[in-house]
């Protein structure tokens, strides 16, 4: 008699069904397994991180080191955040790092080594984007340096003003943010300058003091640096100027030789001079998504790239601004918008 479809474990062709473990243990053992790795690769990733952080903190490593001055100097030249500096390092490290950064003191400039040329042909400018990993920026170069004067709010000591206000009142094709100021909460109602200000020769505002920080513009168009008397400046027949510091560059020379000078990364605005007398305007945006802001180097290192002589640092943070050509060229970083502030370099 035939066997088929008689199952039968004599039947060759048949084979008896393995032994199989329910359904349930292999679900448990996956799972089991799949916790395991994710456990696994969390320790690590802790591990990581705190062997990061440690050597952030204390690891005597050059990338170590250049991440923690860069964030030490960042933090504490902002005005709400020095706390990210202050709990992490000491007092006595924190000020370590900031002398290491900080730029050079080279002086006062030298006007007689700018040679303006002249200007009946010369009378143009140039919008240049100087766009880099990290940051975006432009360069106004104003070939005419007769055409850079010192604006101000017509609200001086109250609130500060708008550069597209500015622009308007004065005729003026361009302008950039200016000086230093007072804004003690830091809601950007700025109209209260400090140090010195003056427009087209009249001194609209001066600090109780005997001598001043001067970033300007004297009659015979030459961008002067330097720290001087009231009596001085008068001599020196300057016809325009703000306060504000450090110097980048003076006759040439670069005050940032090792270190990032000491700022940090931020939003920057920068007026410099050629030798021949063209005038430059720098903003650089920061503090946003494909634009974090540039240190105090970067602004000299580009300045001195375009044949800059001499170069200061102004206000820059929330407050850097180019206007240009009938509209905002850049992007303030401000959460109120653009600042009012009170001083302003312009193009008539």
């Amino acid at each position: 008699m035939s066997n088929i479809g008689i199952p039968s474990s004599s039947n060759p062709m048949i084979q008896p069904r393995p032994n199989r473990k329910p359904a349930g243990i292999y679900y448990y053992s996956r799972k089991k397994k799949r916790l395991r790795q994710l456990l696994t690769g969390m320790i690590s990733l802790i591990l990581i991180f705190s062997l990061c952080f440690f050597g952030f903190l204390y690891a005597p490593i050059q990338p170590f080191e250049m991440l923690r001055e860069l964030w030490v100097t960042s933090a504490m030249t902002t005005m709400n955040h020095q706390y990210l500096a202050t709990c992490l390092f000491s007092e006595a490290e924190i000020q370590r790092i900031l002398d290491n950064n900080k730029a050079t003191e080279l002086g006062n400039s030298h006007p007689s080594d700018i040679k303006v040329s002249g200007t009946s042909k010369n009378t143009g400018t140039e919008l240049i984007d100087i766009s880099q990993k990290g940051f975006k920026g432009y360069l106004l170069k104003v070939k005419d340096p007769g055409r850079v004067k010192v604006a101000a709010t017509r609200y001086l000591g109250q609130v500060g003003e708008k550069a597209e206000d500015i622009a308007k009142e004065n005729g003026a094709s361009a302008v950039i943010n200016g000086g230093v100021f007072d804004d003690p909460q830091g809601n950007g109602n700025g109209g209260q300058p400090l140090g010195i200000l003056i427009s087209n020769g009249r001194i609209l505002y001066k600090d109780a003091a005997s001598s001043f920080d001067i970033i300007g513009l004297d009659r015979d168009n030459v961008l002067v640096l330097g720290h001087y008397t009231l009596d001085q400046i008068k001599q020196m027949g300057i016809r325009d100027a703000v306060t504000f510091s450090p110097f980048l560059v003076v006759d040439g020379k670069p005050a940032i030789t090792h270190g990032d000078g000491g700022w940090g990364i931020a939003p920057r605005t920068a007026i410099g001079q050629t030798k021949d007398g063209s005038i430059l305007m720098l903003v650089i945006d920061g503090r946003q998504i494909g634009s974090l802001g540039a240190t105090l180097k970067d602004v000299q290192d580009i300045m001195l790239e375009y044949g800059a002589y001499n170069v200061a640092n102004l206000d820059g943070g929330a407050s850097t601004v180019l206007y240009y050509d009938g509209k905002i060229v850049n992007h303030p970083s401000s959460q109120y918008g653009e600042r009012h502030v009170p001083s302003f370099f312009i193009v008539k």
